[in-house]
């Protein structure tokens, strides 16, 4: 399962997916925003709260539920990602989480036993700061995730976004070298 940033299912959500299939994956990216798409993250972020939170957590769970049975493993850009998040903890099946530019809270009775995550986040970035990401990292560890966090000096948020100013070509080169590592280890 691949979730879109609050951006949208863009052509860069698209291609990733095009990517992940090439080496071998079988992706679904589900558009949550029912075909709209945002130019600036402010748009994004309005239409996002026009769907609510909570619709978009029931999208996404009604978008992988076909799939619960096989041992997913969820993946999403930023907002995505915190939606990824939120579902592979609850998914004891789960087979890993990929995280890109986002994370979420953790509730504390939160289960990961053995749960292969790992994050991909620029540094600094001003939506994944480095307090909460040290908080976040003790968090998944404690709930029994194992955990890896890659940094990326300079880039800006979204940077493995073609379309986004945030973009650095080399940086998002390293991060889908990693993930894509990442998710041939776990089959």
């Amino acid at each position: 399962m691949l979730f879109h940033s609050v951006h949208g299912l863009r052509p860069a959500v698209v291609a990733a997916a095009e990517r992940l299939e090439a080496a071998g994956h079988r992706v679904v990216a589900p558009d949550l925003f029912d075909g709209h798409t945002a130019a600036s993250p402010d748009e994004g972020m309005a239409i996002s709260q026009e769907i609510g939170r909570d619709e978009l957590l029931r999208r996404a769970i009604a978008a992988s539920a076909p799939g619960a049975d096989s041992g997913t493993v969820y993946a999403g850009f930023s907002l995505g990602a915190a939606l990824a998040q939120n579902l592979a903890l609850g998914d004891s099946k789960a087979r890993g989480l990929l995280l890109l530019h986002g994370t979420s809270d953790i509730a504390e009775d939160a289960a990961a036993d053995g749960l292969p995550v790992q994050l991909h986040v620029a540094d600094p970035d001003p939506f994944e700061p480095n307090d909460w990401l040290n908080a976040w990292y003790l968090r998944m560890r404690r709930a029994g995730a194992d955990v890896e966090v890659f940094h990326y000096q300079g880039a800006g948020h979204l940077y493995t976004d073609p379309e986004s100013p945030d973009h650095d070509a080399e940086a998002a080169e390293a991060t889908w070298r990693t993930a894509l590592g990442f998710l041939a280890e776990l089959g």
